[in-house]
């Protein structure tokens, strides 16, 4: 009598060891797939991913690193959507206030399937070429980090929500 309880007991503990595998072995696929899905959501950027307000912070320097000027500022972009900005900027260069207390710049933008891309900005007033940043667009558009091309200035950025 006592080994056919043991054995009973033996089969049931088998089908629940055999359904916990099952159910860990699925969830594991589940969490694998999910997973999957939020990286293939990410890597699937464009020019619609920016749209809107960004509020930047900027730091850097202006020629060659080590012996370059200081540049510290704020900007707010405007993205459309559809590869055109629009910025006002606030930016102090070598602790010295700029001309005007918000400088207008416009450009355009392009934003590659694999979230990075690059802007061609023009600031009328300032009299210098067009500047050239590179950038990378985090968390699913809400924000941005860029680089300008030839110089050692950054700039992060958020969407102003």
């Amino acid at each position: 009598m006592q080994r056919q309880c043991i054995s009973k007991l033996t089969r049931m503990a088998t089908h629940v060891m055999i359904a916990c595998a099952l159910a860990g072995i699925s969830s594991t696929v589940w969490a694998a797939n999910d997973n999957r899905g939020d990286r293939d959501r990410e890597k699937h950027c464009s020019n619609r991913t920016l749209d809107g307000n960004y509020g930047f912070t900027v730091e850097g320097l202006l020629g060659i690193p080590g012996s370059g000027i200081q540049v510290r500022g704020v900007l707010l972009q405007e993205y459309d959507g559809n590869g055109h900005l629009t910025q006002l900027e606030h930016v102090v260069i070598d602790g010295a206030p700029p001309s005007e207390a918000w400088t207008p710049g416009s450009g355009t933008y392009t934003v590659n399937a694999d979230c990075t891309g690059t802007a061609t900005i023009t600031i009328p007033s300032s009299g210098t070429p067009p500047l050239v940043v590179y950038f990378v667009v985090n968390k699913h558009g809400r924000a941005v980090r860029e680089v300008s091309n030839g110089n050692a200035i950054i700039a992060t950025g958020e969407k102003v929500e």
